[in-house]
């Protein structure tokens, strides 16, 4: 579990002592740079594995190369020792998107060409122990379900074909990653976190479609349409019961994505009803502001008691 603690605070409060505040920096000046090594290494595999797939002459061969840096870099991982842990994993990486990226475009990115990639991802990243990997590999799962994203002219789009489906299948994957993350041993459990927090995102972004746009399931014959309402109230209940559970459990990344979604939610809805009118907007800055001081509030003491 990780805290986000206030270590100056701490110090003039006398919880901690001028060495162990000293101590406590140092990690944090550690962390915060694999943070930023982390980032800048998974935009650079992205455009190394992106441009390299556009200038192979088939998916095939992007297939056969990423096997090949992959198995590589899986071989270094195991044979080397920590000092190529680096040089080993950037290859398994790119390897990997290398392969799926062969697989989705050979498979002119039909469902099960989708759901290919996932399972190679998915297995490169526990072998590699590359939390990436296993991101993306959650990623390409939702693509398999009908999830999507684009860009053009500087606009964006993010679409979920099956609001419903996706909703479901990421929150029981949410809870069996979850499941899995508290008993696993330290090296895997890690992932599998990742990949439940991944779900978690996905969730939301199923539900935040539904509420703009509904669904529509054909069960027997028959077409039944789901309302934007109803996933308007659904999703306001889950984050209400995941915001709770996260909060008394400490669970502060669940928090914080509860509230984000919460608010983005909050003010579609009250958009979508209203309009976007100075007043209305205006109104739910207010609405939105005093429930930030009544949570606030709530956790003046430092949370719930056991």
């Amino acid at each position: 579990m990780k805290a986000l603690l206030d270590l100056d605070a701490l110090l003039a409060a006398g919880e901690i002592s001028p060495a162990q505040h000293q101590r406590l920096r140092r990690h944090a000046a550690r962390e915060t740079a694999a943070l930023a090594y982390g980032l800048l290494a998974g935009l650079g595999v992205l455009a190394v594995a992106g441009a390299s797939i556009a200038m192979l002459p088939a998916p095939a061969t992007a297939v056969w190369v990423g096997a090949m840096v992959a198995g590589l870099g899986l071989i270094l991982t195991f044979a080397a020792g920590a000092r190529w842990r680096l040089v080993a994993l950037l290859w398994v990486i790119i390897g990997g998107l290398l392969g799926a990226g062969g697989l989705v475009l050979a498979g002119e990115g039909a469902p099960l060409a989708f759901l290919a990639a996932a399972l190679l991802l998915g297995l490169l990243g526990w072998l590699a122990r590359s939390h990436l990997l296993v991101v993306l590999a959650v990623l390409a799962l939702a693509s398999a379900l009908g999830a999507r994203a684009g860009y053009w002219d500087a606009s964006y789009l993010l679409g979920v074909d099956a609001p419903l489906l996706t909703v479901l299948s990421f929150a029981l994957f949410a809870l069996l990653a979850f499941v899995a993350h508290r008993r696993l041993p330290p090296p895997t459990a890690g992932l599998a976190l990742s990949a439940a927090r991944t779900a978690v995102l996905l969730v939301n972004l199923g539900f935040w479609v539904g509420s703009l746009f509904g669904d529509r399931l054909a069960v027997g014959g028959e077409e039944w349409s789901i309302s934007p309402a109803a996933f308007a109230v659904a999703w306001a209940l889950a984050l209400l019961a995941a915001g709770l559970w996260a909060w008394r459990a400490s669970r502060r990344w669940l928090v914080s994505l509860c509230a984000v979604f919460g608010a983005i939610h909050f003010l579609t809805q009250w958009l979508e009803r209203l309009g976007a009118a100075p007043g209305s907007v205006l109104l739910a800055g207010l609405l939105t502001l005093g429930f930030a001081l009544v949570l606030r509030a709530l956790n003046a003491d430092g949370g719930p008691k056991a």
